[in-house]
């Protein structure tokens, strides 16, 4: 497709019936399995690690959370460049390009799980590299924005990001799924033989089974290969000065992109290091997460900024919202939504098999925790229907915000996590301390669920209270900066639940994520709910 250089005016009703509509709905419809995939490349070590444990992999859990934790900082923080690549690069360009880069996780996952000797550092790495499809989220709304008119922004927007995050649910199906058969033959390699018990949608798989644990790398190739090609043939870039003035060849624009990425890279790959022990290839220096958070994040912006030309100049006028201070308060209040929702997304499957697959049993008066439960409950089995719920009513959110306002929905929601999160960590600790942890996975599943739902439905309402608060020229920004710090739960919320495991208190970990809810309760009711506040919007 070449590139739109005549006027892209959707707002004028002749040129959107005439030609607009078609080429939006054309782009909106590639756009949408590439960000799915793109979700699952990045959040697919949640489902990987249980399957590894099951396998009999030298890894304890806690350097399996690891995993997690680093594709999602890395997720996150690439969000920050990928702001930026649309107006810079155009969306055709960017769109392939990072559609494609998702194949070198992709294959590198496939060959690296081929092999119970593969060191931490090739999997850690392969983490890092998974990030880009966290990435892309960013630069995928920023795209198809451009293409419809403000009146249908709205569901454009909604299904795209709706969709996508479907790539965790579709993830979480395919890949136990693919790992039953060999669906690669000779080229996929041989099979492993499980350790322990492992499970899938349609039922449980017992120790003793084959199984192609590679598969959940090389299958998203089946995805990926052919959306590559839709995206360069199917897809456009849009050239108005709103966008770009001149975003340059394919080959300028996959520069910018992989310089930009690049940083992101860079500031990840520090702060992790800074943060992770020894035993997990850190300096061991034990750097407080939250601290490492702040400093990757400020040191990505601060490098971004000494880019130079278009770069430059297009961040100074989008870095304008950090002068406001809602775009601190609603930082926070859309990270208790979409940040638990992503990152209880990337921790459910392998809490689920750590807490309840295993008998937590004395052995010379000490607790121990690793004797298999055989009446544990598949985590693949269960895991994929926490994200579903979150995806499916976030919808909800919005609508229900429309009818009664965006402020006090949040509010609900935040109370309702409140009290999920402590209930479930009374299941979590009663679990973690019995020989017979099933007992108490029934009210852990139906209340983390919950816990899911309210995170859905806040995500919803937080867009309308920032429409609400934010002129327009803000609006857009504004949302690009919350879901990038919001997308760090990926990272926060895995390597919180590792730590706590690591030192048998899985309790401890839901018991902070509700004094979090509990600070956003205030913060959400001074700000937007309390008669006089400079924006009331009940």
């Amino acid at each position: 497709m070449a590139d739109i250089t005549a006027g892209w005016n959707p707002e004028d009703s002749g040129f959107w019936q005439k030609t607009g509509k078609k080429v939006a709905n054309r782009n909106l419809w590639i756009s949408i399995p590439s960000l799915l995939c793109g979700f699952a490349v990045w959040l697919y070590w949640g489902v990987i690690t249980v399957q590894m444990l099951n396998l009999g992999f030298p890894f304890q859990a806690s350097e399996l959370f690891t995993l997690m934790a680093i594709s999602g900082l890395t997720g996150a923080t690439l969000r920050i460049p990928s702001s930026f690549f649309i107006r810079l690069c155009g969306g055709r360009n960017t769109i392939f390009f990072t559609t494609a880069l998702l194949m070198i996780p992709a294959v590198g996952t496939g060959i690296a799980l081929q092999s119970k000797e593969t060191p931490l550092w090739v999997f850690q790495i392969l983490a890092l590299l998974s990030g880009l499809g966290g990435g892309n989220f960013a630069s995928s709304m920023s795209n198809i924005s451009f293409f419809f008119p403000k009146k249908q922004q709205g569901l454009a927007l909604g299904l795209n990001a709706g969709l996508g995050n479907f790539g965790v649910t579709s993830m979480q199906i395919l890949v136990p799924l693919f790992m039953t058969f060999g669906a690669f033959g000779a080229v996929g390699g041989d099979p492993m033989t499980l350790v322990n018990p492992s499970g899938t949608l349609i039922g449980k798989i017992p120790a003793g089974s084959e199984t192609w644990i590679q598969n959940s790398g090389f299958v998203w190739l089946l995805f990926l290969v052919p959306l590559a090609f839709a995206g360069w043939f199917g897809m456009n870039n849009i050239r108005t000065d709103e966008v770009s003035p001149d975003i340059g060849g394919p080959i300028s624009a996959f520069s910018k992109i992989t310089f930009m990425l690049l940083i992101g890279f860079l500031t990840s790959v520090v702060g992790l290091w800074l943060m992770l022990p020894e035993s997990a290839n850190g300096a061991g220096w034990g750097v407080p997460k939250e601290l490492v958070l702040v400093g990757v994040i400020a040191a990505t912006v601060f490098l971004l900024k000494l880019l130079p030309g278009q770069i430059r100049s297009s961040l100074n006028r989008q870095y304008r919202i950090f002068g406001n201070r809602h775009t601190w308060v609603m930082s926070v209040i859309y990270t208790m939504t979409f940040g638990s929702f992503i990152g209880y997304a990337a921790a459910f499957p392998l809490a689920i098999k750590v807490i309840f697959g295993y008998s937590h049993v004395m052995v010379d008066g000490v607790m121990t925790h690793n004797t298999v439960n055989p009446n544990g409950p598949s985590a693949l089995m269960y895991a994929w229907m926490g994200p579903f719920i979150g995806a499916l009513i976030r919808p909800v959110g919005g609508w229900i915000s429309d009818k009664f306002g965006g402020a006090l929905v949040t509010q609900i929601c935040s109370l309702v996590m409140v009290v999920c999160a402590l209930a479930v960590a009374y299941y979590m600790s009663a679990a973690y301390n019995s020989a017979t942890p099933e007992e108490y996975f029934a009210p852990f599943f139906i209340l983390f669920l919950a816990l899911f739902a309210a995170s859905g439905i806040g995500n919803g309402s937080t867009f309308r209270t920032i429409a609400m608060v934010f002129p327009k020229e803000q609006a857009g920004p504004v949302l690009g900066w919350t879901s990038a710090v919001a997308a760090y739960g990926a990272f926060y919320i895995p390597q919180v639940f590792g730590e706590q495991i690591k030192a048998a208190t899985p309790e401890y970990a839901l018991i902070g994520f509700a004094v979090f809810y509990a600070v956003c309760v205030l913060v959400n009711w001074f700000f937007y709910l309390r008669k006089g506040a400079e924006f009331y919007n009940p």
